[in-house]
């Protein structure tokens, strides 16, 4: 914003695989927070962290970098650095309590507090989270098996305080694209938004109308699953890549053949995860299962993937496989990294069949958020999609099934959300869109 227009609401969209902070002026103008790296602009910041050592025995927290700097920093140092991304997933988990960086305990409120730490040093023009209205985006649905929302929502509010957000509005984020899609609507409209983000897909069904000129909203139903874009990737990780790295491979024990335990391979699905088998006895066991199997190679390939921090390459290969997949009816999938060769020749027919069950349990949500608004699919009037996986043909198939092709519409997949969220930050009303838990 410029100093003739200051900043009357901010919007954060903290997402799993990326962020966005948005600004509105008073007049209704918003606009996103831009970062130059490399002498390229971004409007989103990359959900990532990347932490190296102060010197040996000097007893100083370690560096940190977030965002493409994060990123850089890992693709070009070889020292010793703990990368970890999509740590959004942890924030409801009981069971993430905290991990060791460098000799240093991190919870999950300081991993995103020294994630806010470093956007906020690397926004272009000065971003002051305490200086108006702030208005944060959450899903309706946190990532993980038995999410504990109340958990999350503390550990969001201890994170943002140390900012000076101590009153910050928190809103679902699907309600937040909402506003931002109203801006597009001429008249009275019952609107589904399906927001499709790295670890949760969130549904809200909202009605938009106008009285004396004003633009009235009413929320009518909420639904959200922890099942979205990481999880397709997951699908593909473990039909392509896992496999080739020791999957249903088996070693041998006191002259007996067994197989190879599957509880290292659910943490190459969830690829974020890889960096934390370096701490712990994952790798320990990894080479004395290599030491032991039938065919060692496999296994010696998937304990060069820890060792070198091949988790990120690993990601983009298959994101990249994915994005494909929407333009393409097959794809030859290639990943070649520190001598591992991981090919296949990937249809789309057979990635759907892959995300079948997800797909079916997605629009199981839908059909349940439509019946707790009762309303039928006729009722809604337009479908507004955002998020990368909105994308995905078999994802866009379910809604057009249900309401109509005509009736979809999409937006920019990264600013839809935090611009909705700063303009709910100056509505008339703004407290009526917060979430108490």
């Amino acid at each position: 914003m410029s100093s003739a227009s200051p900043v009357a609401s901010i919007g954060v969209d903290f997402g799993t695989s990326n962020s966005v902070v948005a600004l509105a002026a008073a007049d209704g103008r918003v606009e996103t927070v831009r970062f130059t790296h490399a002498n390229e602009v971004h409007n989103v910041f990359t959900s990532a962290l990347c932490f190296w050592p102060e010197r040996r025995g000097s007893g100083l927290p370690p560096h940190v970098e977030g965002g493409p700097w994060a990123i850089e920093h890992f693709l070009q140092e070889h020292a010793a650095l703990r990368f970890i991304q999509s740590f959004k997933t942890f924030a409801a988990s009981r069971a993430f309590q905290s991990t060791t960086i460098f000799g240093q305990r991190f919870a999950f409120e300081d991993l995103l507090a020294a994630f806010l730490r470093t956007l906020h040093r690397h926004a272009d023009s000065a971003l002051d989270l305490a200086s108006a209205p702030v208005v944060i985006g959450r899903p309706v649905h946190f990532a993980g098996a038995n999410p504990d929302e109340a958990l999350a929502m503390q550990r969001y509010r201890d994170a943002y305080a140390r900012f000076g957000v101590e009153k910050a509005l928190y809103v679902y984020e699907p309600v937040g694209a909402a506003f931002s899609f109203a801006r597009q609507l001429k008249g009275d409209a019952t609107v589904l938004v399906a927001d499709f983000g790295g670890g949760t897909s969130d549904f809200s069904i909202v009605r938009f109308s106008r009285e004396a000129g004003n633009l009235r909203v009413d929320p009518l139903a909420h639904g959200g699953i922890g099942i979205a874009g990481d999880t397709f990737d997951a699908r593909m990780v473990e039909h392509v890549v896992s496999p080739r790295l020791g999957w249903g491979s088996e070693y041998r024990s006191f002259g007996k053949l067994l197989p190879i335990p599957n509880q290292y391979f659910s943490h190459l699905s969830r690829w974020h995860e890889l960096a934390m088998m370096k701490t712990g006895s994952d790798l320990v066991e990894l080479r004395e299962l290599a030491a032991a199997a039938v065919n060692p190679g496999p296994l010696e390939d998937f304990i060069t993937l820890v060792e070198f921090d091949l988790g990120f390459p690993l990601y983009r290969a298959i994101s990249d496989a994915k994005i494909a997949l929407s333009a393409q009816e097959e794809i030859a999938f290639r990943f070649d990294e520190e001598g591992i060769a991981i090919h296949a020749d990937i249809s789309r027919a057979e990635f759907e069949s892959w995300i079948a069950n997800d797909l079916a349990r997605i629009a199981a949500i839908v059909d349940r958020t439509l019946d707790q608004a009762g309303l039928a699919p006729d009722a809604v009037d337009r479908v507004f999609l955002t998020g990368g996986s909105s994308f995905v043909p078999a994802v866009r198939n379910l809604f057009v099934e249900r309401f109509g092709d005509e009736k979809l519409l999409s937006a920019d997949q990264f600013e839809s959300i935090a611009y909705g969220l700063a303009l709910i930050g100056q509505a008339r009303n703004p407290d009526q869109w917060a979430i108490r838990a």
